[in-house]
């Protein structure tokens, strides 16, 4: 039995499920239309919390599908290079891996163009998550974007949610809120659905207005509160965030730098941060406090998952230690 065969027969700190791309970057600035030297990268939401955690020291397992060519066997070979169990990714022969490419638009904005229609992910289906790890697992990490892939790729997640919640696995729900790839469907009634059966629920503040609109911030979590939701983690970008629980709620401030090299995946390491800070039983306060600085460590690195820190690289920016590293 390989190690990784060994880790799937043992309690998980985490399980996530959902789509990785092959991700192109120009080697430089500007239109991609006038670029002929890429970066190969993967992303990912939930790949990348699973990076990010299993970087921290924390036993992560990733579930999905990818296509029966290079770019999926990429994916496969840098997630598990990354320390995280992929003994449940399963690999497409009828459908490709997805790509999307990123390019740094006018006023520095960051501009992603996805091709993933159709894609190998799309295809998950329930039976492709075994109910045991979930059982074994602590966390169940799901995101707002694996159910807007198709209808299996919902049926799957309203599934892994059930699981979760009759054996008492904890679940994280992260909106990722993308519009476009929702179409014409009516994404909000799914997604209350979801942040319904979460215990812990971390939207931007743009997605919790998104997703009740015309109400206030305060009815809208006091609503989700008594309806069971453990608590509720507002972000709010550089400011840092709220959270909000029945017994306890802050601010609890941000890490604004001047070094932002690509803002994509700040969002996941705000969750990685999160969930660290939950598995090493620090309170709500110091979990959203990690989650902030994560989330812009992030922030300083090209790539969607490269930024995310080893344990002892965070330790040293919490401690704020010199500059200089001997």
């Amino acid at each position: 039995m390989d190690k990784q065969n060994e880790r799937q027969v043992q309690a998980l700190d985490l399980i996530t499920i959902g789509e990785t791309m092959v991700l192109f970057e120009p080697f430089d600035d500007g239109s991609i239309q006038y670029t002929n030297a890429f970066h190969k990268r993967i992303g990912g939401a939930e790949s990348n919390v699973a990076i990010g955690l299993s970087k921290l020291g924390h036993s992560v397992a990733w579930v999905s599908r990818l296509g029966d060519d290079p770019f999926g066997r990429y994916i496969y070979a840098y997630v598990r290079g990354e320390g995280v169990d992929v003994t449940k990714v399963t690999f497409d022969s009828t459908a490709p891996t997805g790509i999307y490419f990123k390019e740094k638009g006018t006023f520095n904005q960051t501009l992603v163009h996805y091709y993933r229609k159709l894609s190998a992910a799309s295809n998950m289906e329930p039976g492709d998550v075994d109910e045991e790890m979930i059982k074994k697992a602590k966390y169940l990490h799901v995101t707002g974007i694996t159910p807007a892939l198709s209808n299996s790729c919902h049926q799957t997640i309203l599934h892994v949610v059930k699981v979760a919640r009759e054996n008492g696995v904890k679940i994280i729900f992260d909106p990722n809120l993308r519009k476009k790839l929702w179409g014409e469907v009516d994404y909000i009634p799914i997604m209350k659905e979801l942040i319904k059966q979460s215990d812990y629920f971390l939207p931007g503040t743009d997605e919790l207005h998104a997703l009740f609109p015309d109400r206030d911030e305060k009815g809208i979590i006091e609503e989700l509160l008594a309806h069971g939701v453990e608590a509720v983690v507002l972000k709010k970008g550089a400011e840092g965030a709220s959270y909000h629980a029945k017994e306890d709620s802050s601010e609890v401030d941000g890490y604004p730098n001047d070094q932002v090299k690509d803002p994509v995946g700040a969002g996941d390491g705000f969750a990685t941060g999160f969930i660290s800070g939950l598995l090493d039983g620090l309170t709500l306060y110091d979990s959203v406090k990690r989650a902030n600085l994560i989330g812009s460590m992030v922030t300083m690195a090209k790539g969607d998952c490269e930024g995310l820190p080893f344990r002892k690289d965070l330790l040293s920016y919490a401690e704020n230690t010199s500059d200089v590293q001997r």
